[in-house]
């Protein structure tokens, strides 16, 4: 908690030196904001070993040694209009932009529910609730809205969310509001168990001079947001904030804002943890050109932020704000806490960084020497003493969630509730004491609202994003014939669901295909065709072309060594050491098992040790073996593909999923595909991703006389509900329906753009795709003219590899 309440040790004699300021402070003593500022300016590795030895200690101290915490959470967006004009920001909309985006004032309750479930199912126990300050005052849209609804304020309505929420599904909310006055903190204690506001900076010149980031944002006043968090102190909330570093703050403002935080915690003890968050510059900003913070400053804040505060805070930074790589050095440099990360919903304030996967982040943790807990939104310390810190309204709720010793109890996902059930959660509240606050209906947006559609397939639409599962699949199959304004409320459903969980990026990988059918070791002599020393020059240019991954799927042909797979990778790999290899479709690998005698789980193994990163989930049309015989009876058996499939994915191997569509399937197919994609799912995790493909020479609807892209968008939005929650992304297959379609489509569930598909320099002719490119440029206009951010990703949705720095 406080790291004022423990008893300081007898100080050594005061030196000079850094190494003298450091025994002392490992002694007890607490710097000032001179030592502060040269402590900043001290030897990083110095820093970082003093830092790391008393987060020990205070871990140790708290019960938990050579534990590092997170919370397991859905980020909620609850309106993204804003009063301020932050010049880092990507977060906010103005009401125009929200109209272009066919995108509410404010989510519904409904809307914040059907994410918060989907959370729920997932495990999460927190759902964070961030929006802008106070848009009302800027925005007349937003004032408008809330009259209509019955709301007093912003704040009103956040209330009534927290209280919904609570009251619905058991989950405890985070409250990031922005500038609170002491009123409106008392509103939210009742139903937040825990709020925050990053201070940022007490640099007042960057709020006051004309051109500096906080200028003309009234709500970074820094006096007026210490005196928020003062005043929640006062209120005895327990309460998270922090400072950015790289927003053009000096060395000194990062001590005096250390400082003033610690002060404020001496006061109260309730500052629950500090989070030092790197900047990182975002396209369509004001600092869009600004360098992303420094590492090496970065990494000796947080090493600062822990001598500052001791042994006894917790201290946070954001997981994906940072390369993977660069998690070590964090975890080194005193951090104890990586803060809420999501299984389902993106980083709304910085959607071009997505969340680690919890597996992956657990896995860097314990390499680093430390083990990942779960915790709930309000620390350990604050649990343990809720009749102090928790409001009496949300002890049960909190009793609920929380284990013996006040972290996350390990509860089945999708069962936690508090202990009384129902309403009752907050403070024995009857149903109709919770349903007092004004009511909102959900609406279609766009063209679905102006042509008023079919109540029942609206309600089917939104009973599918809230609980995919609910649905049978007679339900499903209605949703996929739906046409005219009742498909236009289809895929605004779906739309939405992609909006509030993956976020408004659109995203695309540079890479290039490589046929393996071409291969031939004896060299090249035909189109197509290629050798090893081939496959070697087309990854090097594939790189100097800028592309991070290289796709190989296809069978050798019977007269070449099965070991030839393998070659192959090893041969791309060393044309280009570090791009990502993503190989060999489920017909592949067992053509590998079967004619290398190596079996499903030998080939496996021989392809991650050979290089192979991920594999394509290809090599199949429908999940139907009526359909298989019928379109491509050449096709791996479907028993076979799932096992494959599955295999690969226990084996370690992430991957694609694909269905054809448009030919002899049924609708009850496509259904039955997709239970089946999300069964897989459930039990591997291993889907990175699902496309839906239109079969070549098809274009067999299932409604009679509805048009090719209406086709497509019931496909691409059944899929975006049903997949919901399970396969976090739904690829466009723009060479299949173009580029005018495939902006349709992102606004129908689609989020991701798939590949480049580089040609390349060398031997084009070896990409199955060949003379279909998508340049990065290309696909940037596409995303603005969609108003939506673009980001490009690596194989597997992560961030581009970025440079590493050693301490």
């Amino acid at each position: 908690m406080s790291t004022g309440s423990a008893a300081p040790q007898a100080a050594p004699a005061r030196g000079d030196s850094i190494d003298d300021l450091l025994a002392r402070v490992r002694g007890g003593h607490r710097p000032d904001v001179d030592e502060t500022d040269r402590l900043l300016h001290a030897p990083l590795d110095v820093l970082s070993r003093a830092a790391a030895q008393l987060r020990d200690e205070g871990l140790a101290r708290a019960g938990r040694p050579g534990v590092i915490t997170y919370s397991r959470k859905v980020f909620v967006p609850l309106t993204t209009l804003c009063r301020d004009r932050c010049h880092y920001c990507i977060f906010v909309d103005t009401p125009g932009q929200l109209a272009l985006l066919r995108k509410p004032a404010y989510m519904s309750p409904e809307q914040v529910l059907t994410v918060v479930r989907q959370g729920q199912a997932l495990g999460c126990k927190e759902a964070l609730l961030t929006l802008g300050d106070r848009p009302e005052e800027r925005w007349p849209e937003a004032r408008a809205w809330l009259d209509e609804h019955g709301f007093a304020s912003t704040i009103d309505y956040v209330a009534h969310i927290a209280r919904l929420i609570t009251a619905e599904t058991g989950m405890l909310v985070h409250a990031n509001p922005g500038v609170m006055h002491p009123d409106e903190l008392a509103t939210l204690r009742p139903v937040a168990p825990s709020m925050g506001m990053m201070l940022e900076t007490t640099s007042r010149r960057l709020y006051e001079e004309p051109g500096q980031v906080h200028f003309g944002s009234p709500d970074k006043d820094p006096d007026l947001r210490l005196r928020v968090i003062d005043d929640a102190g006062a209120a005895g909330i327990p309460f998270t904030t922090g400072i950015l570093v790289g927003i053009g703050e000096t060395v000194r403002d990062r001590a005096e804002s250390l400082i003033a935080l610690r002060d404020l915690d001496d006061r109260h003890g309730h500052v629950q943890e500090v989070i030092v968050q790197n900047f990182r510059a975002k396209p369509r900003t004001a600092m869009q050109g600004a360098p992303d913070a420094d590492m090496h400053e970065y990494l000796a804040t947080v090493a600062v932020a822990r001598l500052v505060f001791g042994p006894d805070m917790r201290v946070q930074v954001p997981p994906n704000l940072s390369d993977p790589r660069e998690l070590g050095l964090l975890i080194g440099a005193g951090i104890d806490d990586w803060g809420g990360v999501s299984p389902l919903t993106a980083d709304h304030v910085n959607p071009e960084r997505p969340w680690p996967h919890i597996d992956d982040l657990a896995a860097q943790t314990a390499a680093h020497g430390f083990a990942l807990r779960e915790r709930l939104t309000a620390h350990p310390e604050y649990v343990n003493d809720a009749a102090t810190w928790i409001d009496p309204a949300l002890h049960a709720p909190v009793r609920a969630l929380a284990d013996a010793t006040g972290l996350a109890a390990d509860l089945i996902p999708g069962t936690a509730r508090p202990a009384t059930g129902g309403d009752s959660a907050m403070g024995g509240q009857s149903g109709a004491e919770a349903s007092s606050a004004p009511r909102i209906s959900s609406a279609p947006s766009g063209a679905a609202a102006a042509l008023a559609p079919d109540p029942g397939v609206r309600r089917l639409a939104e009973s599918a994003a809230a609980d995919p599962l609910a649905l049978d699949d007679a339900d499903w199959t209605r949703l996929l014939h739906a046409t005219g304004a009742e498909l236009d409320a289809l895929t605004a459903a779906a739309d939405d669901a992609r909006r509030y969980t993956v976020g408004e990026p659109v995203t695309l990988v540079q890479n290039r295909n490589l046929t393996s059918t071409g291969f031939r070791r004896t060299g090249r002599t035909g189109a197509g065709e290629f050798d090893l020393a081939d496959a070697e020059a087309i990854a090097a240019d594939a790189t100097d072309l800028g592309a991070t991954e290289i796709c190989i799927q296809g069978a050798l042909p019977a007269e070449e060594d099965p070991s030839s797979y393998l070659d192959l990778v090893r041969a791309v790999k060393r044309g280009a050491p570090g791009i990502h290899v993503h190989a060999f479709r489920p017909f592949d690998v067992r053509d590998l098992a079967d004619r290398g005698g190596l079996g499903l789980k030998g080939a496996l193994a021989a392809m991650k040790e050979a290089g192979v990163d991920t594999v394509p989930g290809t090599g199949v049309k429908v999940l139907s073996e009526r359909v298989r015989g019928l379109v491509a009876p050449a096709d791996l058996e479907i028993e076979r593909w799932v096992e494959g499939i599955t295999a690969a994915h226990r084996a370690g191997f992430r991957s694609t999923s694909v269905l054809f569509y448009g030919h002899v399937e049924t609708a009850a197919e496509r259904i039955a595909h997709l239970r089946t994609l999300r069964g897989i799912q459930a039990e591997t995790n291993g889907f990175a991703e699902f496309v839906p493909i239109p079969l070549p020479g098809g274009e067999v609807p299932l409604v009679a006389g509805r048009s090719a892209l209406d086709e497509h968008r019931a496909m691409v939005a059944v899929s975006r509900l049903l997949l919901s929650g399970a396969i976090a992304h739904v690829q466009i297959p723009w060479t299949r329906v173009g580029r005018e379609a495939t902006a349709v489509l992102l606004r129908s569930g689609g989020d991701d753009l798939g590949g480049t598909l580089y040609d390349g320099r060398v031997l084009p002719d070896t990409g199955i795709e060949q003379g279909l490119e998508l340049p990065v440029k290309d696909a940037e206009r596409l995303a603005r003219s969609l108003m939506r951010p673009f980001r490009l990703r690596t194989t597997d949705y992560g961030v581009e590899r970025a440079r590493v720095v050693s301490a």
